[in-house]
Protein backbone atom coordinates (compact mmCIF):
# COMPACT_ATOMS: atom_id res chain seq x y z
CA UNK A 1 0.00 0.00 0.00
CA UNK A 2 1.30 3.62 -0.74
CA UNK A 3 -0.13 6.91 0.21
CA UNK A 4 1.26 9.18 -2.72
CA UNK A 5 0.60 13.32 -2.10
CA UNK A 6 0.49 15.45 -5.15
CA UNK A 7 0.79 19.45 -3.78
CA UNK A 8 -1.99 21.02 -5.83
CA UNK A 9 0.88 24.62 -6.09
CA UNK A 10 2.46 25.51 -9.07
CA UNK A 11 4.97 22.28 -8.62
CA UNK A 12 5.02 19.10 -10.67
CA UNK A 13 7.10 17.26 -7.86
CA UNK A 14 5.64 14.19 -6.93
CA UNK A 15 5.51 13.74 -2.74
CA UNK A 16 5.24 10.87 -0.34
CA UNK A 17 4.66 10.63 3.10
CA UNK A 18 7.90 10.30 4.78
CA UNK A 19 6.39 6.94 6.65
CA UNK A 20 6.62 5.18 3.28
CA UNK A 21 9.34 2.45 2.39
CA UNK A 22 9.97 0.93 -0.64
CA UNK A 23 10.26 -2.46 -0.10
CA UNK A 24 10.34 -5.62 -2.10
CA UNK A 25 10.27 -9.05 -0.83
CA UNK A 26 8.54 -12.38 -1.61
CA UNK A 27 6.71 -13.92 1.19
CA UNK A 28 7.84 -16.30 3.64
CA UNK A 29 4.88 -18.43 3.44
CA UNK A 30 5.96 -22.08 1.20
CA UNK A 31 4.34 -25.11 1.05
CA UNK A 32 0.79 -23.29 0.66
CA UNK A 33 -2.20 -25.28 0.42
CA UNK A 34 -4.25 -26.47 -2.56
CA UNK A 35 -7.42 -24.27 -3.20
CA UNK A 36 -8.22 -26.29 -6.37
CA UNK A 37 -11.99 -26.08 -4.97
CA UNK A 38 -12.42 -22.04 -5.03
CA UNK A 39 -12.35 -22.36 -8.38
CA UNK A 40 -14.51 -25.22 -8.73
CA UNK A 41 -17.77 -24.91 -10.83
CA UNK A 42 -21.10 -25.23 -9.06
CA UNK A 43 -24.43 -25.35 -9.85
CA UNK A 44 -26.77 -22.11 -8.91
CA UNK A 45 -29.62 -22.55 -6.00
CA UNK A 46 -32.32 -19.95 -7.66
CA UNK A 47 -34.43 -20.98 -4.35
CA UNK A 48 -33.27 -19.40 -0.82
CA UNK A 49 -32.84 -22.31 1.35
CA UNK A 50 -32.01 -21.25 5.58
CA UNK A 51 -28.50 -21.71 7.16
CA UNK A 52 -27.41 -22.59 10.20
CA UNK A 53 -26.46 -19.83 12.72
CA UNK A 54 -23.34 -19.64 14.69
CA UNK A 55 -23.03 -16.81 17.49
CA UNK A 56 -25.16 -14.28 16.77
CA UNK A 57 -26.75 -12.01 13.86
CA UNK A 58 -27.11 -8.66 14.53
CA UNK A 59 -31.32 -8.07 14.21
CA UNK A 60 -30.69 -4.30 13.40
CA UNK A 61 -28.79 -5.70 9.88
CA UNK A 62 -31.77 -5.95 7.17
CA UNK A 63 -31.31 -6.59 3.59
CA UNK A 64 -29.46 -8.34 1.10
CA UNK A 65 -25.71 -8.78 1.27
CA UNK A 66 -25.09 -8.88 -2.81
CA UNK A 67 -21.86 -10.60 -3.93
CA UNK A 68 -20.68 -11.55 -7.69
CA UNK A 69 -17.81 -13.95 -9.38
CA UNK A 70 -17.36 -16.57 -11.34
CA UNK A 71 -19.03 -20.18 -11.14
CA UNK A 72 -18.63 -22.07 -13.82
CA UNK A 73 -15.38 -22.88 -15.14
CA UNK A 74 -15.79 -24.93 -18.17
CA UNK A 75 -18.20 -25.64 -20.89
CA UNK A 76 -19.09 -29.38 -22.07
CA UNK A 77 -15.86 -30.34 -22.68
CA UNK A 78 -14.27 -26.86 -22.81
CA UNK A 79 -12.25 -25.28 -19.93
CA UNK A 80 -11.96 -21.56 -18.90
CA UNK A 81 -8.04 -20.51 -18.40
CA UNK A 82 -8.58 -17.19 -16.25
CA UNK A 83 -10.45 -17.02 -13.29
CA UNK A 84 -11.93 -13.74 -14.79
CA UNK A 85 -13.74 -16.01 -17.27
CA UNK A 86 -15.62 -18.43 -15.54
CA UNK A 87 -19.20 -17.59 -16.02
CA UNK A 88 -21.24 -14.60 -13.56
CA UNK A 89 -22.97 -16.20 -10.65
CA UNK A 90 -24.66 -13.56 -8.35
CA UNK A 91 -25.30 -14.48 -4.80
CA UNK A 92 -27.67 -13.20 -2.73
CA UNK A 93 -27.78 -13.10 1.34
CA UNK A 94 -30.93 -12.45 2.66
CA UNK A 95 -30.17 -11.08 6.64
CA UNK A 96 -33.67 -9.74 8.82
CA UNK A 97 -34.10 -10.96 12.47
CA UNK A 98 -31.05 -12.54 12.95
CA UNK A 99 -31.57 -14.71 10.45
CA UNK A 100 -30.06 -15.73 6.91
CA UNK A 101 -31.02 -17.54 3.91
CA UNK A 102 -29.27 -17.81 0.93
CA UNK A 103 -29.56 -18.17 -2.94
CA UNK A 104 -27.80 -17.92 -6.09
CA UNK A 105 -28.01 -17.90 -10.00
CA UNK A 106 -26.18 -17.55 -13.14
CA UNK A 107 -26.40 -14.92 -14.96
CA UNK A 108 -28.46 -15.26 -17.60
CA UNK A 109 -25.93 -13.54 -20.06
CA UNK A 110 -25.34 -13.55 -23.97
CA UNK A 111 -22.56 -15.35 -23.22
CA UNK A 112 -23.99 -17.80 -20.91
CA UNK A 113 -27.28 -18.73 -23.08
CA UNK A 114 -24.84 -19.40 -26.07
CA UNK A 115 -22.22 -21.36 -24.41
CA UNK A 116 -24.86 -23.32 -22.98
CA UNK A 117 -26.92 -23.56 -25.78
CA UNK A 118 -23.63 -25.05 -28.19
CA UNK A 119 -22.08 -27.17 -25.07
CA UNK A 120 -18.89 -25.72 -25.79
CA UNK A 121 -17.05 -21.76 -25.35
CA UNK A 122 -18.62 -20.10 -28.03
CA UNK A 123 -18.02 -16.66 -26.73
CA UNK A 124 -14.09 -15.40 -25.96
CA UNK A 125 -13.27 -14.22 -22.63
CA UNK A 126 -10.34 -11.87 -21.16
CA UNK A 127 -7.94 -15.37 -21.06
CA UNK A 128 -9.78 -17.65 -23.21
CA UNK A 129 -10.19 -17.62 -27.09
CA UNK A 130 -13.59 -18.96 -28.40
CA UNK A 131 -13.21 -22.85 -29.61
CA UNK A 132 -14.33 -23.41 -33.18
CA UNK A 133 -17.89 -24.17 -34.25
CA UNK A 134 -17.17 -27.97 -35.22
CA UNK A 135 -21.10 -27.54 -37.46
CA UNK A 136 -19.14 -25.51 -39.60
CA UNK A 137 -17.09 -26.42 -42.87
CA UNK A 138 -12.97 -26.06 -43.07
CA UNK A 139 -13.64 -22.99 -45.15
CA UNK A 140 -15.97 -21.63 -42.42
CA UNK A 141 -13.98 -21.97 -39.51
CA UNK A 142 -10.89 -20.65 -41.78
CA UNK A 143 -12.95 -17.59 -42.27
CA UNK A 144 -14.48 -17.22 -38.71
CA UNK A 145 -10.78 -16.88 -37.66
CA UNK A 146 -11.05 -13.13 -39.59
CA UNK A 147 -14.00 -12.21 -36.98
CA UNK A 148 -13.10 -9.78 -34.04
CA UNK A 149 -13.62 -10.83 -30.88
CA UNK A 150 -17.22 -10.19 -29.99
CA UNK A 151 -17.08 -8.52 -26.57
CA UNK A 152 -18.55 -10.62 -23.79
CA UNK A 153 -20.92 -9.56 -21.71
CA UNK A 154 -20.09 -11.86 -18.91
CA UNK A 155 -20.55 -9.41 -16.18
CA UNK A 156 -18.97 -11.46 -13.02
CA UNK A 157 -16.90 -8.49 -11.34
CA UNK A 158 -18.93 -6.65 -8.78
CA UNK A 159 -22.34 -4.81 -8.00
CA UNK A 160 -22.58 -1.44 -8.74
CA UNK A 161 -24.65 1.40 -8.71
CA UNK A 162 -26.61 4.46 -10.78
CA UNK A 163 -29.51 6.45 -9.97
CA UNK A 164 -29.75 3.64 -6.51
CA UNK A 165 -30.35 1.12 -8.99
CA UNK A 166 -28.03 -2.37 -8.51
CA UNK A 167 -26.20 -3.62 -11.39
CA UNK A 168 -23.68 -5.80 -12.50
CA UNK A 169 -20.93 -5.59 -13.89
CA UNK A 170 -17.31 -6.42 -15.53
CA UNK A 171 -14.80 -4.23 -17.89
CA UNK A 172 -16.93 -4.56 -21.21
CA UNK A 173 -19.21 -2.23 -22.44
CA UNK A 174 -22.72 -4.49 -21.16
CA UNK A 175 -24.12 -4.19 -17.62
CA UNK A 176 -27.11 -5.71 -16.85
CA UNK A 177 -29.80 -3.96 -14.02
CA UNK A 178 -30.00 -6.74 -10.97
CA UNK A 179 -33.23 -6.50 -8.61
CA UNK A 180 -31.62 -7.33 -5.54
CA UNK A 181 -34.26 -8.91 -3.83
CA UNK A 182 -35.15 -11.37 -6.45
CA UNK A 183 -31.73 -11.46 -8.90
CA UNK A 184 -33.93 -11.19 -12.27
CA UNK A 185 -32.21 -8.78 -14.53
CA UNK A 186 -32.21 -6.69 -17.58
CA UNK A 187 -28.95 -6.00 -20.20
CA UNK A 188 -27.44 -2.28 -20.22
CA UNK A 189 -25.43 -1.24 -22.90
CA UNK A 190 -23.10 1.68 -22.04
CA UNK A 191 -22.62 2.50 -25.84
CA UNK A 192 -26.09 3.32 -26.17
CA UNK A 193 -25.83 6.37 -24.40
CA UNK A 194 -22.28 7.32 -24.59
CA UNK A 195 -19.47 6.90 -27.05
CA UNK A 196 -16.88 4.54 -25.05
CA UNK A 197 -16.20 1.11 -25.82
CA UNK A 198 -16.21 -0.11 -22.19
CA UNK A 199 -16.23 1.17 -18.57
CA UNK A 200 -14.80 0.01 -14.85
CA UNK A 201 -16.53 -1.75 -12.31
CA UNK A 202 -15.05 0.54 -9.60
CA UNK A 203 -17.35 3.65 -10.20
CA UNK A 204 -17.23 6.26 -7.54
CA UNK A 205 -20.60 7.95 -6.14
CA UNK A 206 -20.99 11.26 -4.61
CA UNK A 207 -23.62 11.57 -1.72
CA UNK A 208 -26.29 13.11 -4.26
CA UNK A 209 -25.76 10.08 -5.96
CA UNK A 210 -23.69 11.38 -8.54
CA UNK A 211 -21.52 9.03 -10.24
CA UNK A 212 -18.47 8.90 -11.91
CA UNK A 213 -16.71 5.80 -13.82
CA UNK A 214 -14.03 5.84 -16.70
CA UNK A 215 -14.11 3.98 -19.57
CA UNK A 216 -11.81 3.52 -23.09
CA UNK A 217 -12.72 4.83 -26.60
CA UNK A 218 -10.89 3.99 -29.72
CA UNK A 219 -10.80 6.18 -32.45
CA UNK A 220 -9.04 6.96 -35.80
CA UNK A 221 -6.89 8.93 -34.04
CA UNK A 222 -5.83 6.73 -31.47
CA UNK A 223 -7.14 5.68 -27.97
CA UNK A 224 -8.75 7.93 -25.19
CA UNK A 225 -9.44 7.95 -21.52
CA UNK A 226 -13.38 8.99 -20.62
CA UNK A 227 -14.41 10.64 -17.43
CA UNK A 228 -18.28 9.36 -17.16
CA UNK A 229 -20.72 11.32 -15.31
CA UNK A 230 -24.07 9.73 -14.39
CA UNK A 231 -26.71 11.88 -13.42
CA UNK A 232 -28.23 11.24 -9.23
CA UNK A 233 -32.03 10.12 -9.79
CA UNK A 234 -34.28 8.68 -12.37
CA UNK A 235 -36.73 10.61 -13.96
CA UNK A 236 -38.83 8.22 -15.24
CA UNK A 237 -38.84 4.52 -13.51
CA UNK A 238 -37.49 2.38 -16.06
CA UNK A 239 -34.60 4.53 -17.42
CA UNK A 240 -30.84 3.42 -16.92
CA UNK A 241 -28.13 5.08 -18.38
CA UNK A 242 -29.86 8.49 -19.63
CA UNK A 243 -27.75 11.73 -18.97
CA UNK A 244 -24.67 9.87 -19.02
CA UNK A 245 -22.17 12.94 -20.40
CA UNK A 246 -18.39 12.21 -21.23
CA UNK A 247 -17.18 14.97 -19.15
CA UNK A 248 -13.41 14.79 -20.55
CA UNK A 249 -11.27 12.56 -22.69
CA UNK A 250 -7.52 11.94 -22.31
CA UNK A 251 -5.08 11.04 -25.19
CA UNK A 252 -3.44 7.79 -24.27
CA UNK A 253 0.28 8.56 -24.32
CA UNK A 254 0.90 5.97 -26.92
CA UNK A 255 -2.28 5.75 -29.64
CA UNK A 256 -2.02 2.29 -30.32
CA UNK A 257 -1.00 0.95 -26.34
CA UNK A 258 -3.31 2.16 -24.10
CA UNK A 259 -3.22 1.45 -20.24
CA UNK A 260 -5.01 -1.09 -18.35
CA UNK A 261 -6.95 0.72 -15.38
CA UNK A 262 -9.20 -1.73 -13.01
CA UNK A 263 -10.02 1.28 -10.79
CA UNK A 264 -9.29 5.05 -10.13
CA UNK A 265 -9.51 7.69 -7.24
CA UNK A 266 -11.41 10.41 -6.59
CA UNK A 267 -11.42 13.06 -4.21
CA UNK A 268 -13.82 15.82 -2.93
CA UNK A 269 -12.89 18.04 -6.52
CA UNK A 270 -10.54 15.78 -8.71
CA UNK A 271 -10.94 12.34 -10.52
CA UNK A 272 -7.36 11.06 -10.42
CA UNK A 273 -6.68 8.46 -13.17
CA UNK A 274 -3.18 6.49 -13.28
CA UNK A 275 -1.61 5.33 -16.41
CA UNK A 276 0.20 2.46 -15.70
CA UNK A 277 2.63 0.59 -18.02
CA UNK A 278 0.64 -2.16 -18.01
CA UNK A 279 -0.32 -1.44 -21.40
CA UNK A 280 -3.02 -3.37 -24.43
CA UNK A 281 -1.20 -3.95 -27.55
CA UNK A 282 -5.09 -3.10 -29.65
CA UNK A 283 -3.14 -4.81 -32.76
CA UNK A 284 -2.49 -7.73 -30.93
CA UNK A 285 -6.25 -7.78 -29.46
CA UNK A 286 -7.44 -7.15 -32.96
CA UNK A 287 -6.06 -9.94 -34.46
CA UNK A 288 -6.26 -12.10 -31.60
CA UNK A 289 -8.29 -14.91 -33.37
CA UNK A 290 -7.18 -14.82 -36.16
CA UNK A 291 -3.56 -15.90 -34.08
CA UNK A 292 -6.22 -18.63 -31.75
CA UNK A 293 -4.90 -15.90 -28.84
CA UNK A 294 -6.64 -14.43 -25.87
CA UNK A 295 -6.86 -11.29 -25.16
CA UNK A 296 -4.79 -11.35 -22.32
CA UNK A 297 -1.89 -12.05 -24.62
CA UNK A 298 -2.72 -8.29 -25.78
CA UNK A 299 -1.44 -7.20 -22.19
CA UNK A 300 1.94 -6.96 -21.36
CA UNK A 301 3.92 -4.96 -18.83
CA UNK A 302 6.54 -2.24 -19.27
CA UNK A 303 8.68 -1.34 -16.50
CA UNK A 304 10.65 1.23 -18.80
CA UNK A 305 7.44 3.98 -18.41
CA UNK A 306 7.13 6.01 -15.58
CA UNK A 307 3.69 5.77 -14.00
CA UNK A 308 1.78 8.74 -14.31
CA UNK A 309 -1.27 10.35 -12.49
CA UNK A 310 -3.56 12.53 -14.30
CA UNK A 311 -6.13 15.46 -12.20
CA UNK A 312 -9.61 15.96 -14.06
CA UNK A 313 -11.21 18.53 -12.02
CA UNK A 314 -14.84 17.22 -11.38
CA UNK A 315 -17.17 19.99 -11.94
CA UNK A 316 -15.33 21.37 -15.14
CA UNK A 317 -14.12 18.34 -16.95
CA UNK A 318 -10.78 20.72 -17.06
CA UNK A 319 -7.12 18.34 -16.97
CA UNK A 320 -4.45 19.56 -15.16
CA UNK A 321 -1.88 20.47 -17.37
CA UNK A 322 0.78 19.03 -15.14
CA UNK A 323 1.72 15.50 -15.26
CA UNK A 324 2.99 14.06 -11.77
CA UNK A 325 4.99 11.09 -11.96
CA UNK A 326 5.91 7.88 -10.39
CA UNK A 327 8.15 5.09 -10.57
CA UNK A 328 6.43 1.59 -12.59
CA UNK A 329 3.63 0.45 -10.71
CA UNK A 330 0.43 -1.37 -11.02
CA UNK A 331 -2.16 -0.66 -9.33
CA UNK A 332 -5.94 -2.29 -8.94
CA UNK A 333 -7.86 -0.76 -6.23
CA UNK A 334 -7.72 2.57 -4.54
CA UNK A 335 -8.46 3.22 -0.96
CA UNK A 336 -8.80 6.24 -0.07
CA UNK A 337 -8.54 10.08 -1.99
CA UNK A 338 -8.73 13.48 -0.19
CA UNK A 339 -7.82 16.98 -0.14
CA UNK A 340 -5.75 18.55 2.90
CA UNK A 341 -3.64 21.58 3.59
CA UNK A 342 -3.58 21.96 0.01
CA UNK A 343 -1.90 18.22 -0.89
CA UNK A 344 -4.07 15.57 -2.98
CA UNK A 345 -3.47 12.59 -1.07
CA UNK A 346 -4.27 8.69 -2.83
CA UNK A 347 -3.80 6.01 -0.46
CA UNK A 348 -3.59 2.71 -2.70
CA UNK A 349 -2.77 -0.92 -3.26
CA UNK A 350 0.11 -1.23 -5.31
CA UNK A 351 3.12 -3.36 -6.87
CA UNK A 352 6.03 -2.47 -8.49
CA UNK A 353 6.02 -5.39 -11.76
CA UNK A 354 2.81 -6.36 -13.65
CA UNK A 355 2.32 -10.06 -12.87
CA UNK A 356 -0.58 -10.07 -10.79
CA UNK A 357 -3.25 -10.58 -14.09
CA UNK A 358 -1.29 -13.11 -15.44
CA UNK A 359 -0.47 -14.96 -11.43
CA UNK A 360 -4.53 -15.79 -11.87
CA UNK A 361 -4.86 -17.91 -14.65
CA UNK A 362 -6.24 -21.17 -13.38
CA UNK A 363 -3.64 -23.54 -13.84
CA UNK A 364 -1.63 -21.99 -11.33
CA UNK A 365 -4.86 -21.05 -8.91
CA UNK A 366 -4.90 -25.44 -9.40
CA UNK A 367 -1.10 -25.71 -8.19
CA UNK A 368 -0.46 -26.85 -4.46
CA UNK A 369 2.20 -27.43 -2.24
CA UNK A 370 6.09 -26.44 -3.94
CA UNK A 371 4.51 -25.35 -7.28
CA UNK A 372 2.68 -22.37 -5.73
CA UNK A 373 6.20 -20.85 -3.50
CA UNK A 374 6.76 -18.75 -6.89
CA UNK A 375 4.07 -16.91 -6.26
CA UNK A 376 4.36 -13.89 -4.30
CA UNK A 377 3.80 -10.39 -3.69
CA UNK A 378 5.65 -6.90 -3.97
CA UNK A 379 4.14 -3.92 -2.14
CA UNK A 380 4.60 -0.64 -0.63
CA UNK A 381 3.73 -0.88 2.71
CA UNK A 382 1.79 2.38 4.10
CA UNK A 383 2.11 0.29 7.88
CA UNK A 384 4.60 -1.48 9.71
CA UNK A 385 6.80 -4.37 8.97
CA UNK A 386 3.97 -6.44 10.39
CA UNK A 387 1.86 -6.77 7.66
CA UNK A 388 4.41 -8.06 5.85
CA UNK A 389 3.45 -11.73 7.29
CA UNK A 390 0.30 -11.16 5.89
CA UNK A 391 1.02 -10.92 2.14
CA UNK A 392 0.13 -7.35 1.84
CA UNK A 393 -3.11 -6.51 1.79
CA UNK A 394 -5.64 -6.01 -1.12
CA UNK A 395 -9.30 -5.44 -1.53
CA UNK A 396 -9.56 -2.60 0.47
CA UNK A 397 -13.11 -1.24 1.84
CA UNK A 398 -13.92 1.90 3.80
CA UNK A 399 -16.78 3.68 5.62
CA UNK A 400 -17.75 4.69 2.13
CA UNK A 401 -21.05 6.56 2.72
CA UNK A 402 -19.25 9.19 5.45
CA UNK A 403 -15.30 9.00 4.71
CA UNK A 404 -14.93 8.42 0.51
CA UNK A 405 -13.07 11.85 -0.44
CA UNK A 406 -12.84 12.51 3.00
CA UNK A 407 -9.44 12.40 5.63
CA UNK A 408 -10.02 9.23 7.31
CA UNK A 409 -8.71 6.68 10.09
CA UNK A 410 -9.53 3.09 9.40
CA UNK A 411 -9.83 0.65 6.14
CA UNK A 412 -10.43 -3.27 5.81
CA UNK A 413 -9.02 -5.74 2.99
CA UNK A 414 -7.85 -9.09 2.78
CA UNK A 415 -4.25 -10.14 3.45
CA UNK A 416 -3.10 -12.06 0.29
CA UNK A 417 -0.46 -15.09 1.74
CA UNK A 418 -2.00 -17.15 -1.24
CA UNK A 419 -3.71 -16.31 -4.64
CA UNK A 420 -6.65 -15.26 -2.85
CA UNK A 421 -7.58 -13.77 0.48
CA UNK A 422 -6.73 -16.14 3.85
CA UNK A 423 -7.08 -12.85 6.19
CA UNK A 424 -8.90 -10.13 7.20
CA UNK A 425 -7.43 -7.08 8.33
CA UNK A 426 -8.75 -3.69 9.58
CA UNK A 427 -5.98 -1.05 9.52
CA UNK A 428 -5.98 1.80 12.05
CA UNK A 429 -4.02 4.81 10.40
CA UNK A 430 -3.42 6.36 14.14
CA UNK A 431 -0.62 4.77 15.27
CA UNK A 432 -0.26 1.67 12.65
CA UNK A 433 -2.22 -0.60 14.29
CA UNK A 434 -3.83 -3.73 12.98
CA UNK A 435 -6.11 -6.50 14.03
CA UNK A 436 -6.05 -9.76 11.83
CA UNK A 437 -9.18 -12.28 11.47
CA UNK A 438 -7.62 -15.36 10.62
CA UNK A 439 -8.20 -19.00 10.84
CA UNK A 440 -6.26 -22.02 8.78
CA UNK A 441 -7.89 -23.51 5.90
CA UNK A 442 -10.46 -20.68 5.87
CA UNK A 443 -10.47 -17.95 2.54
CA UNK A 444 -12.38 -14.87 3.25
CA UNK A 445 -14.06 -12.79 0.49
CA UNK A 446 -13.49 -8.67 0.24
CA UNK A 447 -14.97 -6.90 3.71
CA UNK A 448 -17.37 -4.79 3.35
CA UNK A 449 -18.46 -2.49 6.09
CA UNK A 450 -21.70 -1.69 7.04
CA UNK A 451 -22.31 1.30 10.04
CA UNK A 452 -24.48 0.37 12.56
CA UNK A 453 -28.04 2.79 13.18
CA UNK A 454 -26.84 6.10 14.75
CA UNK A 455 -23.03 5.32 14.24
CA UNK A 456 -20.99 7.82 15.60
CA UNK A 457 -17.73 7.05 15.05
CA UNK A 458 -15.96 5.77 12.08
CA UNK A 459 -15.41 2.22 12.74
CA UNK A 460 -19.14 1.67 14.57
CA UNK A 461 -20.60 -0.91 12.63
CA UNK A 462 -20.43 -4.33 10.94
CA UNK A 463 -17.84 -5.97 8.66
CA UNK A 464 -19.10 -8.92 6.24
CA UNK A 465 -17.23 -11.37 4.21
CA UNK A 466 -18.10 -14.71 2.76
CA UNK A 467 -15.94 -17.53 4.09
CA UNK A 468 -14.78 -20.45 1.72
CA UNK A 469 -13.83 -23.59 3.20
CA UNK A 470 -12.40 -25.66 0.24
CA UNK A 471 -11.31 -28.19 2.84
CA UNK A 472 -14.49 -29.22 4.37
CA UNK A 473 -17.44 -29.56 1.83
CA UNK A 474 -20.72 -27.21 2.30
CA UNK A 475 -18.92 -25.28 4.74
CA UNK A 476 -18.93 -21.94 3.68
CA UNK A 477 -20.29 -19.06 5.88
CA UNK A 478 -21.51 -15.45 5.91
CA UNK A 479 -19.24 -14.05 8.18
CA UNK A 480 -20.10 -10.76 10.59
CA UNK A 481 -17.29 -9.47 12.90
CA UNK A 482 -17.26 -6.31 15.19
CA UNK A 483 -15.88 -3.26 13.47
CA UNK A 484 -14.27 -1.99 16.28
CA UNK A 485 -12.91 -5.22 18.04
CA UNK A 486 -12.71 -7.02 14.51
CA UNK A 487 -14.17 -10.06 17.01
CA UNK A 488 -16.81 -12.73 15.31
CA UNK A 489 -20.15 -11.72 16.12
CA UNK A 490 -21.50 -14.41 14.07
CA UNK A 491 -21.81 -16.45 10.96
CA UNK A 492 -24.40 -18.27 8.43
CA UNK A 493 -23.15 -21.74 7.03
CA UNK A 494 -24.30 -22.57 3.73
CA UNK A 495 -25.09 -25.87 3.24
CA UNK A 496 -23.66 -25.58 -0.82
CA UNK A 497 -20.78 -25.10 -1.55
CA UNK A 498 -19.55 -21.32 -3.29
CA UNK A 499 -16.35 -20.60 -4.97
CA UNK A 500 -14.49 -17.76 -4.20
CA UNK A 501 -15.71 -14.32 -5.83
CA UNK A 502 -14.95 -10.72 -6.48
CA UNK A 503 -16.74 -7.71 -5.64
CA UNK A 504 -20.37 -7.08 -3.23
CA UNK A 505 -22.26 -5.18 -1.31
CA UNK A 506 -25.01 -4.22 1.24
CA UNK A 507 -27.97 -3.66 -0.03
CA UNK A 508 -30.09 -2.39 3.26
CA UNK A 509 -34.08 -2.79 3.18
CA UNK A 510 -36.83 -1.13 5.66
Amino acid sequence: MDTVKHQKKNTSALKKSKSVKNINHYTNVRGLPSIEKIVSSVEDTPRPISTQIVGTIPEWIKGNFLRNGPGKFEIGNHKFNHWVDGMALMHQFKISNGQVTYKSRFLSSDSYQTNKEHNRIAISEFGTVTMPDPCKNVFQRFLSRFESHKPTDNANMSFVTYKGDYYVSTETNIMHKVDPDTLETEKVDWSKFIAVNGATAHPHTEPDGTTYNMGNSYTSKGSYYNIIQVPPTKKTEDETLEGATVLCSIPSVDKTKPSYYHSFAMSENYVVFIEQPIKLDLLKIMTGKLRRKSISDGLFWDPKLNTIFHLIHKHTGKVSSLKYLAKPLSTFHQINAYEEDGFLIIDLCASDDGQAITSYNIQNMRKSGEALDEVFCTHEDLHGEDLHEYGGLEFPQINYHKFNTHPYRYFYGCGFRHLVGDTLIKMDLHGKRMKVWEHPGQYPSEPVFVPSPNATEEDDGVIMSVVITPDEDKSTFFLVLDAKTFEELGRAVVPVNIPYGFHGTFNATA
